[in-house]
């Protein structure tokens, strides 16, 4: 069986972000396709938050090592300062001094025939990168998303350094990953002079067993006669999926009586910065409408999904070129989702390719207020668009992973010619 070195930041038990689960499903899943995975994280002291709930789901015979870092906003500051060279490219450059002779003793004691490195810590492309080149080893760069786009990063130094890092990681590799078509064609574009490096789309997806495992506990779903409940399930960032809008348009419907906590339950699920979520929710006069809830473990999330009536989906302009891990996973829940996106994006794309056309501008409370009751009207009904599994099938977690695996396959083998 062949081998692969994979270099991911975010591994289990490092918690707050749905990219987790990208490389935690590859880890699971590319052994079905003839490869062997082996981890190079970091040591769990560098992520800002952790859980354990995920941690059961690594193979238990996986090799996974974890490297010295550390956090430079926590453990390089004096009150609360730290100089700005120890977080380029970003908070965790540490790990590159214990990921690189962390990956050539694996490398040595292993001996992988390809190396994978995923974004959005931009330091694992570097220990990609180093290892790549000293190594031999083909290198397949997942960035997932595009790392530099405009208006972000904002900081012109991160900026200056992703530009660095994105460059230098596109001529180390054999591959370059990207999980949405738009972000394929960018970087096919701007790197179209790099000779030797192919440019390939792998998306991300849903894992069927963990919702096997969440089905055992979650409620089989019946309509009741209580309010529609509408679920968000994740973090809401104000920049790239302003739910500002949408407050608002509740906020106005609730105050003409066009509905009502009788009618109407939204359940906003671990937004980012919870106290400030309530206080945009109460000033937009949405509070009997509207509860933000904490954090559940994984699998109670998922749960929740398949309970709901329906859910909810951010995604700015600004992000056109992204598509929301959690997509994936509403379409697998199999419940109607309204999507709050710009019509042109690639997350309205590949809603609308499976016949979810139920899509209003983000930005516009206006339209948000016209729709909603429709929208729900639409579920009391039960005919809201919801795409049969058959279709959503071709998104699962093995599928992706069949696909990386005939892309390390087919570098590996341009790499011994």
């Amino acid at each position: 069986m062949n081998r692969a070195l994979l270099i991911a930041f975010q591994f289990p038990p490092f918690s707050g972000s749905s990219g987790i689960q990208r490389t935690l499903m590859f880890c699971k899943y590319l052994r079905d396709f003839g490869w062997e995975p082996v981890v190079l994280s970091a040591d769990p002291r560098a992520y800002p938050l952790t859980s354990e709930d995920l941690l059961e789901n690594i193979p238990a015979d996986v090799v996974v090592e974890r490297a010295f870092a550390v956090d430079a906003a926590r453990h390089l500051s004096i009150a609360g300062r730290y100089f700005g060279f120890t977080a380029l490219p970003d908070r965790w450059s540490s790990w590159w001094f214990g990921g690189v002779p962390a990956g050539r003793r694996l490398i040595r004691r292993y001996r992988p025939d390809v190396i994978w490195s995923t974004f959005p810590i931009a330091t694992a492309h570097l220990i990609g990168g180093s290892l790549a080149r000293s190594s031999g080893l083909p290198l397949v760069a997942d960035f997932r998303d595009a790392m530099v786009v405009e208006h972000y990063p904002e900081p012109p130094m991160i900026e200056w350094s992703f530009r660095k890092v994105e460059a230098a990681t596109v001529r180390s590799a054999a591959a370059v990953v990207c999980t949405t078509p738009t972000s394929q064609a960018l970087y096919s574009q701007r790197y179209r002079g790099q000779p030797g490096v192919r440019f390939e789309c792998i998306k991300n997806g849903y894992d069927e067993a963990m919702f096997a495992a969440a089905g055992k506990i979650a409620r089989p779903y019946r309509r009741s006669h209580g309010p529609v409940k509408l679920l968000h399930s994740g973090l809401i960032k104000r920049i790239e999926r302003n739910p500002l809008p949408f407050l608002q348009a509740i906020g106005e419907l609730h105050a003409e009586r066009a509905i009502g906590p009788e009618s109407l339950r939204v359940v906003f699920r671990a937004p980012s910065n919870a106290d400030d979520f309530r206080r945009m929710v109460e000033e937009a006069g949405a509070g009997e409408i509207i509860e933000v809830a904490p954090s559940i473990p994984y699998q109670q999330a998922l749960a929740e999904l398949m309970e709901s009536d329906g859910l909810l989906l951010f995604q700015g302009a600004i992000c056109n070129h992204l598509i929301p891990a959690k997509v994936y996973e509403y379409l697998r829940a199999g419940r109607p989702i309204l999507a709050l996106t710009d019509a042109q994006g690639d997350t309205a794309r590949i809603l609308r390719s499976v016949g979810v056309d139920t899509i209003v501008d983000i930005d516009s409370k206006d339209r948000i207020k016209s729709y909603l009751p429709e929208f729900v009207q639409m579920i009391a009904a039960q005919s809201a668009p919801v795409p049969p599994l058959s279709v959503v099938q071709q998104f699962s977690r093995r599928e992706q992973t069949r696909e990386l695996a005939t892309l390390f396959s087919q570098v590996t083998a341009n790499a011994s010619k």
